[in-house]
């Protein structure tokens, strides 16, 4: 996705929010003209940076970066063994790949 459509994203959840500029550089430690420069398309946010103003927007990190849910994402192939389902696999993998990017949109790191 393009800088300025991400930017744009960011913005429509700021305003969302009930947010002006200054009030969510305050709330995420961004300065409001990096952030000025991100909503404009000027400059590429950083991860951190997402993940910081989707916690203060009350949005996801696919939301703010035009990423959608998993499942529309994700393809998948396999072998269906032991009667097992294709749907039935796909559904148990998308959980999976589901609590992954809950982990990642928070920025929790998902260790073994």
């Amino acid at each position: 996705m393009a800088t300025t459509d991400v930017g744009a994203l960011i913005d429509r959840a700021r305003m969302a929010a009930g947010l002006s500029q200054r009030a969510l550089a305050d709330v995420t430690g961004i300065s409001q003209s990096t952030l000025s420069r991100v909503i404009s398309g000027d400059r590429v946010a950083k991860m951190p940076e997402i993940v910081a103003i989707a916690w203060a927007t009350g949005h996801t990190v696919a939301q703010l970066t035009g990423a959608g849910t998993v499942a529309d994402r994700v393809q998948c192939v396999a072998r269906a063994t032991n009667d097992s389902g294709m749907e039935g696999m796909r559904q148990a993998l998308l959980q999976f790949l589901e609590m992954d990017d809950y982990l990642d949109d928070y920025a929790i790191p998902a260790t073994i």
